[in-house]
């Protein structure tokens, strides 16, 4: 008994004693491995920008199959609204649907895709959206003014989802 405990063997079977505890509580601790997003209800933000906006909000109708809405923001200061709208997408993506009457359009659009410079456009039921992308922030936006409004749809989420996501907006008035 006294070689287990002295000199290297000693050393050796008091590692192998404290590995195979902590290998047994690992075995029996429950361990969750569900997925947990945080999920917000916008639909008071929605019927509250609907109303308090001289211009039509769009709202996501419905909202995508297995999209969580993750954050909603509404703020109306000195007559400019702006609601924002995040997800986590079916791919665990980010996307965000951002709207405003802010004017010029063009500051709120830039400020939001984090750039001014367009790739393209895409017509998305009947609706031109211009195109932009950031590359170093790996940030994609769908970008549509009119009316003196400016919705943005933008975040590290692939194409065809930010182009389901501004198919599935519906515009809503008071």
């Amino acid at each position: 008994m006294r070689r287990f405990t002295q000199g290297l063997y000693g050393y050796a079977f008091a590692l192998l004693v404290c590995f195979a505890g902590v290998g047994l509580f690992l075995l029996i601790t429950p361990q969750s491995r569900t997925e947990h997003i945080p999920r917000v209800d916008f639909t008071v933000d929605a019927d509250n920008a609907a109303r308090a906006a001289e211009f039509p909000v769009a709202v996501p109708e419905p909202v995508l199959a297995n999209w969580v809405p993750t954050s909603s923001r509404l703020t109306n200061t000195k007559g400019v609204l702006t609601w924002r709208l995040g997800f986590a997408t079916g791919k665990r993506m980010h996307a965000m649907v951002a709207q405003s009457n802010e004017q010029p359009t063009a500051g709120f659009a830039n400020r939001l895709a984090n750039t001014e410079t367009s790739i393209g456009t895409e017509v998305i039921k009947g609706a031109t959206w211009e195109k932009r992308f950031r590359e170093d922030k790996n940030q994609r936006s769908l970008v549509k003014v009119s009316d003196g409004r400016t919705v943005v749809v933008t975040g590290s989420a692939d194409w065809p989802e930010l182009g389901a996501l501004a198919a599935s907006l519906v515009e809503r008035d008071a």
